[in-house]
């Protein structure tokens, strides 16, 4: 009985983090409003008024973006590296998405739409292999390298759309003939929302990301690695190959981005269309203990916030959802290493229950 009083103890500790953040974050916005002349009653009943079938077809949407990247980050922390650069690799994926799918216009649907797809895993995947290669040839910072690359990224795309790539007067490209559905034309209630199935291809990301971390030998010589590479080496497994293979999965991943803007919003690449989604991944890896099955969860989490932002945006601004943001993750930082310390006095009662009893 002992045991699982215990064993429940340690789950309300491991949920900790999250509920005081959410909590903190719920208590914060509340004074705001009320700093800002804007009674809570009022607050609520304007957003739950204005969050229809089409705010959570949105915030499918959003959260897709940051499904992909945050899946990017959470791969590349079980390594034990710091992808800061899934912006990047989400924008030449992208862009390689759309050029692949105008130059295989002719080809069926089908085959066209694969190779799209196919595209921007490649593309995404050959921009993380630069910092992989850097980090495990020369031992160079991942930080440092994900963060230029971020700006070459971003400005190399720019120059290529808008020199050579762009139709006149415009920043984006022509539209590609390969399209993902709508989840309007399965779900009509949800006329008008952004949301489609790329959504599905984010899921299934999810569960062959768990698959190949957890029930792998690669994904366990990954994870060793990232758990303590000299340790990983004196067991036999080529460290150097680890780090490179790390960070092509997680760009490939961020790459996928691609295929929510190009083949299933927009139908063409347009410039400057990631808006630090890059970035908002790294929170959402965090708040997922970078497992990934609970990125999802944590993207709908993130998505939630910024469409409730513009819901509410006549009576708060839209900064507060920045500023909620940055509070959650504090919040869970701090309370996360308390959760940290607690759980393991707790795993030791389970290993020894018998310890401690007169």
């Amino acid at each position: 009985m002992k045991t699982w009083r215990l064993r429940f103890a340690l789950f309300g500790i491991q949920s900790l983090p999250v509920v005081c953040a959410l909590c903190v974050a719920a208590l914060l916005a509340t004074l705001i409003a009320i700093l800002l002349g804007v009674s809570p009653g009022e607050l609520l009943t304007l957003l739950a008024s204005r969050f229809g079938a089409y705010a959570w077809g949105q915030v499918l949407f959003k959260a897709t973006f940051l499904t992909f990247t945050g899946l990017s980050v959470a791969l590349a922390f079980s390594a034990g590296l710091f992808n800061i650069g899934a912006e990047g690799q989400a924008v030449v994926g992208s862009l390689a998405c759309a050029l692949v799918g105008l130059a295989a216009a002719s080809a069926p649907a089908p085959v066209a739409l694969c190779l799209a797809i196919g595209a921007a895993f490649a593309g995404g995947a050959l921009w993380g292999f630069v910092p992989g290669y850097l980090k495990a040839r020369f031992g160079t910072h991942e930080v440092i390298n994900t963060i230029m690359l971020n700006f070459v990224a971003l400005a190399a795309v720019n120059f290529l759309v808008t020199r050579y790539l762009a139709l006149p007067e415009t920043v984006r490209t022509a539209e590609v003939p390969a399209a993902l559905p709508r989840l309007d034309s399965l779900l009509p209630f949800m006329h008008g929302s952004a949301a489609n199935t790329s959504l599905a291809l984010a899921l299934l990301a999810v569960i062959a990301a768990h698959y190949f971390l957890h029930h792998t030998a690669a994904g366990f010589a990954l994870r060793a690695v990232g758990r303590g590479m000299r340790q990983a080496q004196v067991a036999g497994i080529h460290a150097s190959r680890q780090i490179v293979l790390a960070f092509v999965l997680s760009g490939g991943i961020a790459g996928l981005v691609g295929t929510n803007f190009v083949l299933g919003y927009k139908h063409y690449y347009e410039d400057g269309f990631s808006g630090g989604i890059g970035f908002l991944g790294i929170a959402v890896a965090l708040l997922a203990r970078n497992e990934p099955l609970a990125v999802f969860p944590a993207a709908l989490l993130f998505g939630f916030l910024s469409q409730a932002g513009l819901a509410v945006n006549s009576l708060l601004p839209r900064e507060v959802v920045e500023i909620l943001t940055g509070v959650i993750l504090l919040v869970f930082i701090a309370t996360e290493r308390l959760r940290r310390t607690w759980s393991q006095g707790t795993r030791g009662r389970l290993a020894h229950p018998g310890e401690g009893r007169p």
